[in-house]
């Protein structure tokens, strides 16, 4: 038998009990299952009645269900309403039947269980089954067992704690909160002192007992300043030490609840309009976000895959917001609109207008559901707060915005500034613009950093075009583009942007010799006759090596003529150049196109390479996407990386470069000169 010691980590055979959830629908043996469960070191969440057990699954946490269909019970009824549910959480369904019922196992196979077990049943049994539907899950999502202490924190409603290895209690925020805790690091005995003294020795004892088991157990006790109520915790072994999810016996906690989005555990609208009347006054700025045509996405995949996806996005958001703009308040504040708190520096109009883009694409990225790919378009509008504006007024202000990013085209992001009205692009005035804006040295290069996947040397840059504009300050690559796409510019603007990212590059000091440039050309540049001989000549003059220059080619541009399009790439290979395809993965064209093409690099479009670190069904895409590529001798880079585990699982399933976020934004010439030299 293991112990505890001063530490709390635990020793022995409890040391090996980590463990996972289970959900468990069973009408007659909820209880029954639920301990054998516990006995073979599962957490189990019950439920008897299966009109809500979709949404109780996906709140669950749990990633395996146990549905009991013994004694004839109905699949129809308690097995088809989770399939669903599992699909779009990802995640594994054990049918249990009678043994006499054996027959039965391939319609419930087919009916979407993934798994079965014959009742009666042994612990070894229950044991085998449960951990090959675990192991489905982490192998369907690479490996990767997903923190479910992560997600706990992440949302703000979760009453949490852990145990450390240096014996200090780590606790949830909304922990903090309730018991009114100095910090989220405490030494346990602060914890003891706030338990009423005749309770402190029965909470010792339980917890050493259970140290001692390693078995999961529960402890309960009131609170001296809130008679009446009564936390238990549900004490388990996570990571070789103690841990506890904490939830109120009584209804009295009820009464804050109303603080959190009971359907994705962020701030709720009343909460939200709270936080912005604390800031009146301050400097502020909102970021109104809108999940356009959720509304058919809900009738045609239904109410519990439209549920489980809400809460996705709010995932994704919290993500994105925590990576751009930590503390950053974020609340759901209508049924697909969220919004965004930013103070401070944090709430600039470039902070803001970066974030709004970074969480338009990723909400833009594909969810899966079942075998269906869910796309959603956001739109974003932004206010900044002015002096006199209240939390309604500035609400308002922001829905303003966003009515303005609804009805426009381009990016879908708007802003109302404190001293301005709404910042919506003309079009038409753009298009005239655009004709002035290469004599006026309006359009600039970037250039963004690209890395070996195991190295923070910059292996090479990527030039990208941007539009300093006189009125409505930079845009990007996108609305410069579809611009000139519209105004039958495209032509000069792509020769103006190739000649100058060539020219600056040519300029590099010795040190940067080494470096690669990549150059975009548009399927306008490759449908002309000479275009390749007016590119050779143009990279010639500006006296950049043929051998460090990557053309790339985006794959709706290649798509319309594959055999003409093989031709151009074979040819531009033969006079020293390196070819590759651009924002692979945003196209309709099959992968097994690519055969035709001979290419050194394949760059996978950042939305796809985002998806390494979504749900199971994701990676798989992105792994099969990169396998193929590898398996055909190409060099894979990944745009848009933005976060560590989106580096790290990249790098396990053999890209070869990335960039984006993580280091480097676009930067000017002289910027990355000194990134080098740095």
């Amino acid at each position: 038998m293991g112990g505890v010691g001063e530490t709390g980590q635990v020793s022995g055979d409890a040391a090996s009990n980590t463990q996972h959830s289970l959900f468990i629908l069973s009408p007659r043996d909820r209880d029954g299952l639920a301990q054998a469960a516990q006995a073979v070191g599962w957490r189990a969440i019950g439920a008897r009645r299966p009109g809500d057990a979709p949404q109780r699954f996906l709140r669950s946490e749990a990633q395996v269900a146990l549905i009991d269909l013994r004694r004839g019970g109905d699949p129809g009824k308690l097995l088809a309403p989770l399939v669903p549910a599992m699909e779009a959480g990802g995640g594994a369904l054990v049918a249990l039947v009678d043994q006499a019922e054996e027959a039965r196992v391939p319609a419930l196979l087919d009916a979407g269980a993934t798994h079965f077990l014959l009742a009666p049943f042994s612990a070894d049994g229950l044991r085998a089954v449960l951990g090959s539907a675990h192991r489905l899950v982490e192998r369907l999502g690479g490996g990767q067992s997903p923190s479910q202490r992560a997600q706990r924190i992440r949302r703000g409603d979760a009453l949490y704690w852990q145990l450390g290895s240096d014996g200090m209690l780590r606790v949830s925020e909304a922990l903090v909160r309730h018991l009114a805790l100095d910090a989220p690091s405490i030494a346990p005995a602060a914890l003891l002192r706030r338990l009423p003294r005749a309770e402190r020795h029965g909470v010792l004892t339980a917890l050493r007992a259970m140290a001692r088991a390693g078995r999961p157990a529960a402890l309960a006790h009131g609170l001296p300043d809130r008679p009446g109520d009564r936390l238990v915790h549900h004490l388990r072994i996570e990571e070789g030490h103690i841990a506890a999810d904490v939830e109120w016996l009584s209804d009295q906690h009820e009464r804050e609840s109303t603080s959190r989005d009971y359907l994705t555990g962020l701030r709720s609208r009343p909460a939200a309009l709270e936080w912005l009347d604390r800031r009146a006054g301050l400097p502020t700025t909102v970021l109104l976000l809108s999940i356009s045509q959720f509304e058919r996405m809900n009738t045609a995949y239904g109410q519990v895959v439209g549920d489980a996806l809400l809460g996705r996005i709010a995932r994704r958001i919290e993500r994105m917001v925590d990576d751009v703009a930590p503390g950053a308040m974020v609340a759901r504040i209508a049924g697909t609109e969220f919004l965004v708190g930013l103070t401070g520096e944090a709430g600039g109009s470039d902070r803001a207008t970066f974030l709004a883009r970074q969480l338009i694409g990723a909400i833009g990225r594909p969810f899966s559901a079942g075998d269906h790919l869910i796309r959603l378009i956001a739109r974003c509008g932004i206010a900044q707060a002015r002096a006199e504006d209240d939390a309604t007024h500035l609400l308002r202000r922001a829905g303003t915005a966003l009515a303005d990013a609804r009805q426009a085209g381009g990016e879908g992001i708007r802003i109302l500034s404190a001293e301005k009205q709404s910042r919506q692009v003309d079009p038409d005035r753009l298009e005239t613009d655009l004709r002035l804006a290469l004599d006026r040295g309006e359009i600039g290069i970037v250039f963004q950093p690209q890395y070996p996947v195991d190295s923070e040397r910059i292996s090479g840059v990527e030039a990208l075009a941007r539009w300093n504009h006189p009125h409505y300050g930079p845009l990007g690559a996108g609305i410069l583009f579809a611009t000139a796409e519209r105004s039958d510019y495209m032509l000069p603007l792509s020769a103006h942007i190739l000649a100058e990212a060539l020219r600056q590059a040519a300029a590099w000091p010795r040190a940067l010799a080494q470096l690669r440039l990549s150059i975009n050309v548009t399927a306008a540049d490759i449908a002309q006759p000479r275009f390749m001989a007016e590119l050779l000549e143009m990279v010639d003059r500006s006296g950049f090596p043929r051998a460090r220059l990557t053309v790339e080619i985006t794959e709706s541009g290649l798509i319309r003529d594959i055999d003409a399009a093989a031709a151009l790439l074979r040819a531009l290979r033969s006079e020293g150049l390196a070819v590759a395809i651009d924002d692979f993965g945003t196209g309709y064209s099959s992968l097994a196109y690519l055969k035709s093409l001979p290419l050194d690099y394949l760059k996978i479009d950042s939305g796809l390479a985002q998806d390494i670190a979504g749900t199971a069904r994701d990676r798989i895409i992105v792994r099969g996407v990169i396998h193929m590529a590898k398996s055909l001798g190409l060099k894979v880079i990944a745009e848009g990386v933005e976060t560590q585990q989106q580096l790290d699982l990249l790098a396990r399933e053999g890209c070869d470069y990335y960039q984006g976020f993580l280091r480097s934004a676009g930067i000017s010439s002289a910027d990355l000169i000194a990134l080098v030299l740095d």
